[in-house]
């Protein structure tokens, strides 16, 4: 203040630490933090402090200071002010910054009963009618709700361990307030959470999260996203701004093994001693077994030809199809000479929409962590682990085929040194897991 008029009011919030401080030191805090706020009127100047605790007025003459206080009056000293003792009565102004009113019980109120008004006022407040809020709406349908009951009872016998019920009988589904199946109720929860003009008109989403920290009833999130569909205004006002997406289209189930296979290459690998560092990744789409060729990014399509021929057609025909993206081996013409020579017909995915070799792009996957765990455990080249890789793959479960890609292409498992004591026989002797 200055000269009797205010300058600026402040107040601020304790922090944990400071919450311990005894009294005094609060009181001397309170000053400190007006000295730094206010250090561009105050420096230079005469100032005075007023304060409701007595014993800070001879904080200067005090013999014995704690570190703390010691340190703030090295702060205080590089002022020109003056403290003085204001009784706690008389110091309303700043215990207004620093008490609240609705807690202070101390205090007396007039009642509504003192207060002299108009008899066309009072008559007004004496038709008004409260409306109960939602939550007490929500306490007294559960009341009269018969599956509330039933679900009182297995709280009772421990069997819903995720309900409770508090002190005033009010079921609660872990900490949100159940609503009961009061269709009337639940639109009125659903309005104020989407139609009034604190939300006007959320998301199904936005919507859920919003109510799911305080409201649960079973298939709240489907009602919900029935609800904001069926909107009139959110049908009118918001607009999909996306392009019109197309069905996806499987492609057709094969008529027999190896007739419709599947291409892709695994490339930026380290390069090994041999010179290789891509993986040419082949399956087949009816049995789901595949071949992985080591080869290099050097190679000619002449070069891709023969290893084709003497790993893929040699083992098990000429394919009526191969799948494969946009490479740029599956676009020479010498590729595709080759294969209109030998009858094949390719088809190529969409550029940069590998949806359609989603059984490759998968099977590449499974491959890169099978090589890292083979580099890992046994530390070798990635191309070492190559043929071990494709024997896993091979002889591993394909719950797609309920069985092994070995066993659909050979009608049986394939015999390994673990658990298999005959090829045709598929009961494991050793652990299940």
């Amino acid at each position: 203040m200055q000269e009797g008029r205010v300058i600026a009011y402040a107040s601020c919030q304790l922090r944990k630490h400071e919450v311990n401080y005894p009294t005094h030191d609060l009181e001397l805090l309170a000053v400190v933090y007006a000295l730094k706020k206010w250090r561009h009127y105050l420096l230079g100047n005469t100032c005075h402090i007023y304060t409701d605790h007595k014993s800070l007025k001879y904080i200067f003459t005090q013999p014995e200071l704690n570190m703390r206080q010691r340190r703030w009056l090295e702060l205080i000293k590089d002022y020109d002010l003056e403290v003085h003792y204001h009784p706690g009565k008389a110091n309303v102004v700043a215990d207004a910054l620093s008490r609240k009113a609705h807690c202070n019980f101390i205090e007396a109120r007039p009642t509504i009963g003192d207060i002299e008004m108009p008899t066309a006022l009072e008559a007004e407040l004496y038709n008004l009618v409260l409306e109960p809020t939602i939550k007490d709406q929500i306490i007294a349908a559960q009341k009269q709700d018969k599956g509330m009951a039933h679900i009182r009872d297995e709280i009772d016998d421990k069997k819903k361990a995720c309900f409770k019920l508090d002190e005033e009988g009010v079921l609660w589904f872990k900490n949100r307030l159940v609503v009961p199946k009061d269709m009337e109720l639940r639109k009125k929860i659903l309005d104020e959470a989407h139609t009034s003009m604190f939300t006007l008109h959320p998301g199904s989403n936005k919507m859920y999260q919003d109510l799911k920290q305080k409201f649960w009833w079973t298939r709240m999130k489907r009602e919900i996203a029935k609800y904001v569909s069926e909107c009139d205004v959110c049908q009118r006002v918001k607009a999909d701004h996306l392009k019109p997406a197309g069905m996806l289209q499987p492609l057709a189930v094969p008529a027999w093994k190896w007739e419709d296979v599947h291409m892709d290459f695994i490339v930026g690998l380290p390069r090994t001693q041999k010179g290789y560092d891509s993986i040419w990744v082949i399956i087949d789409r009816f049995t789901k077994s595949a071949h992985f060729i080591p080869v290099k990014t050097t190679y000619r399509a002449k070069q891709y030809a023969e290893l084709y021929i003497s790993r893929i057609v040699s083992l098990h025909g000429v394919p009526l199809t191969i799948t494969s993206d946009r490479g740029s081996l599956f676009l020479s013409r010498f590729w595709e000479q080759l294969q209109t020579a030998l009858g094949t017909k390719l088809i190529h995915s969409s550029a940069y929409h590998p949806q359609t070799s989603g059984q490759v792009e998968r099977v590449n996957q499974i491959l890169e962590d099978m090589l890292r765990a083979c580099a890992l455990t046994y530390s070798t080249k990635w191309d070492e682990c190559l043929p071990l890789a494709e024997f896993a793959y091979n002889n591993s479960y394909q719950k797609s085929l309920d069985m092994a890609p070995f066993e659909a292409l050979y009608g049986r498992r394939c015999r390994t040194p673990l658990n298999w004591s005959e090829p045709g026989e598929r009961v494991t002797f050793g652990p299940t897991w």
